[in-house]
């Protein structure tokens, strides 16, 4: 191989100094003495300079040779290293969009691979996705099996920056290797020297980005929201489908980049119910699951006095999915009053506010400042007015969320599992009911012990979405189907599956105490979550903007230095040049000197020849 090909044009020479040794020279009149010297001469020609035939000589054999060493040093021969190596590491996007151009991007690793060896001896190839934190999808040396596990991933992530898969990527292969980001959207400019190939192109597609639910006239109905991405208005049809059956199809037109609402009654005791979309290109969004909601139950005890009987009916009836209850010990939230002339605090969880009928005190003075906690982050309490009143007592493990000046007005009192707001001011004697952030911090902290309390309840998900689930001491069950109820690989217990589909999370030997009273023996199986996941990513659906990459560059200067040696022998080489060109010179020139003084002797007599 050669670092310089250019250089092999010095064979051009070879035909040039052939056609010079072909042209002869017009003999020359020699006059001697005697004829019998006439067999010794040499008959050159004998019409003068005209092609005739080629007469070997000393410096044309140099001359010929000097070329052929002149070109083996321009064209910088070198020499393929033992055991060099060329390592490949290919990013592949594994956003949800690539599943439209997966076969491209195979048959663009299967023929673009290949060359990358360039000079080495062998190839380490690495497959990475996008995603951080991810798994190697491959790591060898064969690009057919690089191919076979290409075709085993489903990309079904969403958008995600590739420079921390790029800089690993970079760290594997060392600085001389190969970084490649497969994606099907071209980029401007990638990281870590890395080459892009782009293997999308604009696609129209249209489907669901959402559902939503509503209870009219005591019937549960659903409404899903169903997104054009393409340039062309269209049609589409739609239909319900259960696992006893599907619904007829209805036909629909959407404009160019628009929106459009369908929506039906939820089917009462259905399984499997999935709205489906005419099938296009991509299929993630095409087929939304849905269940019958269905959030946790908490279960509320007043014990407040006549006082605050207003405000308590009022926060029952704000919070949903509530129910009264008649035991406060068995109750999720207690809300309850304490007089500090007779002090007695809750047993579970409760909002606890302080009434105290001695006293009217005057307004409190000085600064509101609200302390960094989830319960607080932003809602803005500088417009409240408290007056003096006794104070609750306090424990040195309570967390204080509000102050005004050095009094704690709000705070946070955390013991046993058990968790109570305590409002240290009497509300008849302030404005905070008329606050926003008082209502806001009130269905916080309700939220917050719905989310912690062990309970069955059913959702509709977002592929990847995070799931807080609260469990009781023991192993946990996870069963995954796909939208037509096949299982599936079971997901971690902290996010949904990454595909459209149903899952349910169930939980043995928990009591009913354990789980808010829902009736169940122990040892008997609960489902703790019901879900139904869909795929609801407008970024990734959106394929308006793939498009092909520029043409890709397989090796360079760096490979073949880096993989190659040069002649160990050039030096040797121009030495023989230098010594070819002095011995062809010599013959030349000592030819054309017997030559010269042959014609200048005056013989005593001439005989011409």
């Amino acid at each position: 191989m050669f670092a310089n090909p250019l250089g092999l044009l010095a064979l051009l020479a070879i035909p040039a100094v052939l056609a010079i040794h072909f042209l002869q020279r017009k003999s020359i009149s020699l006059p001697v003495s005697t004829l019998f010297l006439l067999d010794r001469t040499q008959r050159e020609a004998t019409s003068g300079r005209r092609f005739e035939r080629l007469i070997p000589s000393v410096p044309l054999w140099m001359q010929i040779l000097g070329i052929l060493l002149l070109t083996w040093f321009l064209a910088e021969p070198r020499f393929q290293k033992e055991n060099s190596v060329q390592r490949v590491a290919v990013v592949f996007d594994s956003s949800a969009s690539m599943t439209v151009f997966k076969e491209e991007a195979i048959e663009a690793l299967r023929d673009k691979l290949p060359d990358l060896q360039g000079n080495a001896t062998a190839m380490e190839l690495t497959l990475l996705p996008s995603t951080p934190g991810a798994d190697r999808i491959y790591s060898g040396t064969s690009v057919d099996e690089l191919v076979e596990a290409m075709k085993n991933v489903s990309p079904t992530g969403g958008l995600a920056d590739p420079s921390y898969a790029l800089r690993l990527a970079r760290s594997i292969v060392s600085n001389d290797g190969v970084v490649i980001y497969l994606t099907d959207t071209p980029v401007e400019l990638l990281p870590y020297d890395s080459r892009l190939i782009a293997v999308g192109k604009p696609t129209p597609n249209v489907g669901f980005t959402g559902i939503s639910f509503e209870e009219k006239q005591g019937t549960l109905t659903w409404q899903a929201l169903v997104r054009n991405y393409g340039n062309e208005p269209t049609k589409r049809r739609w239909s319900l489908v259960t696992s006893g059956g599907a619904t007829e199809p209805r036909e629909f037109d959407i404009g160019a980049k628009a929106f459009v609402t369908i929506q039906a009654a939820f089917p009462t005791g259905a399984q499997n119910v999935r709205i489906v979309l005419t099938a296009d290109d991509f299929s993630l969004d095409d087929t939304l699951p849905i269940v019958a909601p269905q959030p946790k139950q908490l279960e509320l005890f007043t014990a407040t006095s006549p006082a605050f009987r207003g405000l308590t009916d009022k926060l029952l009836r704000s919070l949903q999915s509530t129910r009264a209850s008649i035991n406060p010990a068995s109750s999720d939230l207690v809300i309850t009053s304490y007089d500090p002339l007779d002090p007695a605090l809750p047993e579970t969880s409760a909002i606890l506010f302080v009434e105290d009928p001695t006293s009217v005190g005057k307004y409190l003075k000085g600064g509101i400042l609200a302390e960094s906690h989830p319960l607080m982050d932003g809602i803005n309490w500088q417009a409240l007015l408290v007056r003096e009143t006794l104070d609750l007592p306090r424990q040195p493990t309570d967390r204080v969320l509000l102050w005004q000046e050095k009094r704690p007005l709000i705070f946070l009192r955390e013991n046993a599992g058990k968790r109570i707001l305590c409002f240290n001011f009497d509300l008849r004697l302030s404005n905070a009911t008329q606050q926003p952030a008082f209502i806001v911090l009130l269905h916080r902290f309700a939220e917050s012990l719905r989310t912690s309390k062990v309970a069955p309840q059913a959702l509709n998900l977002e592929t990847g979405q995070q799931i807080r689930i609260a469990t009781a001491p023991g192993p946990v069950d996870l069963t995954a189907t796909d939208t037509e109820g096949k299982k599936v690989p079971a997901p971690s217990t902290n996010r949904a599956p990454s595909k459209p589909g149903f899952l349910t999370i169930t939980q043995e030997g928990a009591t009913e105490l354990q789980l808010g009273g829902v009736a169940g023996a122990e040892d008997e199986t609960i489902p703790l979550l019901t879900a139904a996941v869909h795929f609801a990513d407008t970024r990734e659906a959106d394929l308006s903007d793939c498009a092909p990459g520029e043409p890709f560059q397989t090796a360079g200067d760096a490979s073949l230095k880096l993989h190659t040696t040069s002649d160990p022998l050039a030096r040797l080489w121009l030495l023989l040049l230098l010594v070819a060109l002095l011995v062809a010179w010599y013959f030349t020139a000592g030819k054309q000197q017997r030559a010269g003084v042959a014609s200048s002797r005056t013989p005593p007599r001439q005989d011409t020849v």
